[in-house]
């Protein structure tokens, strides 16, 4: 008898099955479709062999505009590795209709959760006068908060406004903050809609007691906040880091950090992992997360959700509504490096 159901490519690199699916979505996974499952150098053999059968692919792997022209029945790639990648013909995909989606948004709430334990941790120099008290160098009561500055009524600043900016913008609601956004992708209409205030970047960096960098890393604004976007900033300010790395001048950020005339703290490096001789490990005034702000089970099991939904729909001949969708006019200029591990 002739198996129907619709088949699937699973190349989910980094990703596995058992990672973004519990164990009950993956067994719905493999009843309702037909799997055949690729992983390292036979990855390519699998997608190649399968290419003009399958209905939908779960993993982006390099996908050529000849393999594409072949994928007779593809309805859609899901990415969820989470970040766009420069491996396959987006032109292609948007001619013959395929979707090509991502599951990011599911780190945008642990993300912006850690983001702003950073700023309450640098504004209240936590970690500080834990170490201190660690050493019996402790300052009591008020002698401890000379910097010290609340977050609520104070003025935030955002450069980014995509899931993660939205998803810290709701936290940040109930400390009644003055924000202001720096996103030359959205239009300032939109940002009035949420009581927000479009600003350019320099008012952003001028006008802020902390900065949160979400924004993704194009073909436009690889290492665009260097020294000169660093004197701006107020001193004394807090610059928290959670998108990546490639935003920013990282040589330079240590250097304000360095001269006290900034606070800092990243979930992301350069260079992952980070060389253990690496100076930001020794730098003051810097707090360090090894990119795990959104790496949580509760995360990845939402991305097997998501891909099911949105693989139900599209059987049914219905748009995808849960994973966020390459754009025509912007998935060429994403640069972000491909994560390597989960």
């Amino acid at each position: 008898m002739t198996d129907s159901r619709p088949l699937v490519i699973s190349v989910p690199e980094p990703r596995t099955l058992p990672l973004i699916f519990t164990p009950e979505d993956e067994a719905r996974l493999r009843r309702d479709y037909r799997l055949v499952e690729g992983a390292g150098a036979d990855v390519a053999r699998v997608v190649e062999a399968n290419i003009g059968e399958a209905t939908f692919i779960i993993g982006q792997p390099p996908l050529s505009k000849a393999l594409l022209q072949n994928a007779a029945r593809l309805k859609a790639i899901f990415n969820v590795e989470t970040n766009f990648l420069d491996n396959m013909d987006y032109a292609t995909c948007f001619e013959r209709g395929i979707h090509v989606l991502t599951t990011g948004r599911v780190f945008a709430v642990p993300v912006a959760e850690i983001g702003l334990g950073m700023a309450l941790a640098l504004e209240r120099n936590i970690c500080g006068a834990d170490r201190a008290f660690r050493t019996g160098k402790e300052l009591w009561g008020g002698d401890g908060n000379a910097e010290a500055r609340l977050i609520s009524g104070g003025k935030v600043g955002v450069i980014g406004f995509g899931d993660l900016g939205r998803a810290l913008h709701r936290l940040l609601t109930g400390f009644r903050c003055d924000i202001t956004v720096f996103d030359p992708w959205l239009p300032p209409s939109l940002l009035a809609e949420q009581g927000i205030a479009a600003a350019s970047l320099d008012e952003v960096l001028a006008g802020s007691d902390v900065i949160f960098v979400v924004a993704s890393v194009t073909s436009d604004n690889g290492g665009f906040l260097g020294a000169k976007e660093f004197a701006r900033m107020r001193k004394g300010a807090s610059f928290i880091l959670l998108s990546r790395a490639g935003v920013v001048d990282f040589e330079a950020l240590m250097a304000a950090v360095r001269s006290g005339h900034i606070k800092a703290a990243s979930d992301v490096f350069p260079e992952e992992p980070l060389a253990k001789e690496h100076p930001v490990r020794q730098l003051e005034g810097f707090i360090l997360s090894a990119h795990r702000a959104g790496a949580m089970d509760v995360a990845f099991k939402q991305m097997g959700r998501m891909v099911l939904d949105d693989m139900n729909l599209l059987a049914r001949g219905l748009p995808p509504v849960t994973c966020k969708r390459a754009e025509r006019e912007t998935v060429g200029r994403m640069r972000s490096k491909p994560v390597t591990r989960n």
